[in-house]
């Protein structure tokens, strides 16, 4: 190699620091692999990735890098499966299978399940959706939803909310509650705090619960 090759060039070792260190002898080595293919793709039994810590048992691979399927069976990928494409991935499965099927089986026996689009939406449709969460302890067991702008349900018939044990909803801004019908509220008891209580406690209290709620939008 030749002094001032790019490190992307560098295909026969692992990535070292500083860039200018002699290589490194830990590199993955097989004196048995083989390739089948042509100019339009190959099939790669053996191969060695490009930086040199991963074996790949089987590999599917076409002229495009980017655009590739590999099972890695060693080095910090043992177990993977990767595929990369630069077009769409499409999966389409269950024809011959009824309606109350599961005809598609995600499942991760440990660890998390991510679903990310960098650069577009996220899209879940279905004639019924159900999300559910199970876990035990305090620590487990919820479904956390944020947006850093609008959180929105839109167009529904009906809205249910069904707390065992309690449920708030609250804000540091502006909060309506608006039915242009009929509006009921319901409470064994109902109480109504303002921030008048902060100077001068009202005859029923109040002044807690108006200093915990302020606490918390803080």
């Amino acid at each position: 190699m030749t002094k001032g090759t790019p490190i992307v060039q560098q295909n026969d070792r692992l990535r070292k620091d500083p860039p200018t260190s002699p290589p490194t002898d830990t590199a993955k080595q097989n004196f048995s692999a083989q390739q089948y293919g042509n100019a339009k793709g190959h099939i790669c039994l053996g191969n060695i990735h490009k930086q040199g810590d991963v074996t790949e048992g089987i590999g599917l691979h076409t002229p495009d890098g980017e655009h590739q399927l590999s099972l890695d069976i060693d080095g910090p990928r043992k177990g993977w499966t990767v595929c990369t494409g630069p077009g769409n991935f499409n999966v389409e499965c269950g024809s011959a299978n009824e309606e109350a099927e599961d005809s598609l089986i995600l499942n991760a026996k440990n660890g998390n399940i991510m679903i990310t689009a960098t650069n577009g939406k996220i899209r879940l449709q279905g004639t019924d959706i159900e999300l559910v969460a199970i876990g035990e302890g305090g620590s487990k067991g919820h479904i956390k939803c944020s947006a850093t702008e609008t959180f929105m349900i839109h167009e529904t018939k009906k809205v249910l909310i069904d707390a065992k044990v309690m449920y708030k909803i609250s804000t540091t801004g502006i909060g309506q509650v608006t039915a242009n019908s009929v509006l009921k509220i319901y409470g064994s008891v109902i109480r109504g705090v303002t921030d008048a209580c902060a100077v001068k406690d009202a005859k029923t209290g109040g002044q807690r619960f108006q200093s915990e709620q302020t606490q918390d939008q803080t």
